[in-house]
């Protein structure tokens, strides 16, 4: 698939997904979200890949928020920079989703990075929530997530004082997994990621599904007991049954039940 403003290729079971707007700090932008989303729903549909990483073009910006340029003038959803389709297409995706964090990670950048399951940032990289500065924030994926990784009280003071930490500040608040030398983040963010490939992909999936399912509410539960659980109930002796019976519209024999 052609895209404007990401990049992706494959790498063995990796997934490359690269923000690719260098020349605005890979700035969000409308057609930006609706790609990320689009392409993360793509890698959802294939087996061939394991691990999704996300990263930003260049050497400067991972990401540094969003634009709303070219938008429609409204309160109404057309009027809203959907980031919101890219953060849900992460959580929905079963696949872990590693941000590879290349320069600054600030406002919805940060958030990005912090949606993502697992960070691993060159010791260059700037992390900073601004909104406040700039009169906007993100009351939702940018709070509670934060608060999980680091605490309620060190995430008030990132919204209110908006401090801009280094990777290895990041790393010692809990706010990002791996810090490693500038010029070595593409090979050890392979690494990683192929590290991760070689773990089982139904397990890891559970595993994701369970954590959403905290702030994903019935959609975090339905993504662990309806597409990880569904598709196995229905290979059992009980579903087997149940089908055949209904199917012959007698009543089902419970002792081919608890198998």
């Amino acid at each position: 698939m052609a895209y404007q403003t990401i990049l992706y290729a494959e790498d063995g079971p990796i997934g490359w997904l690269t923000l690719n707007r260098p020349d605005d700090g890979n700035m969000f932008n409308a057609t930006m979200c609706q790609e990320v989303r689009d392409c993360i729903n793509e890698v959802r549909r294939e087996t061939r890949t394991r691990v999704l990483v996300i990263t930003g073009a260049g050497d400067k910006f991972f990401c540094i928020g969003g634009r709303k340029d070219g938008m429609e003038d409204t309160l109404l959803y057309a009027g809203v920079l959907p980031t919101l389709e890219m953060y849900e297409a992460i959580d929905r995706l079963q696949k872990p989703v590693i941000a590879s964090v290349n320069g600054f990670a600030v406002g919805g950048g940060n958030v990005l990075q912090m949606v993502c399951d697992l960070t691993i940032a060159k010791e260059s990289a700037v992390f900073r929530q601004v909104g406040p500065m700039m009169g906007s924030f993100d009351a939702g994926y940018g709070t509670w997530y934060l608060e999980d990784l680091v605490g309620k009280k060190k995430a008030k003071e990132m919204w209110y004082a908006n401090p801009k930490l280094s990777a290895k500040d990041a790393l010692a608040i809990g706010l990002i997994n791996r810090v490693v030398p500038d010029d070595a983040l593409r090979e050890e963010t392979r690494k990683f990621a192929l590290e991760i490939a070689e773990r089982g992909p139904l397990a890891l999936a559970s595993v994701k599904a369970a954590f959403n399912a905290r702030h994903g509410g019935v959609g975090g539960l339905a993504r662990m007991a309806h597409d990880l659980l569904l598709r196995t109930y229905l290979e059992t002796d009980e579903s087997h049954e149940l089908s055949a019976a209904f199917a012959g519209r007698r009543k089902p024999d419970p002792a081919k039940f608890g198998r």
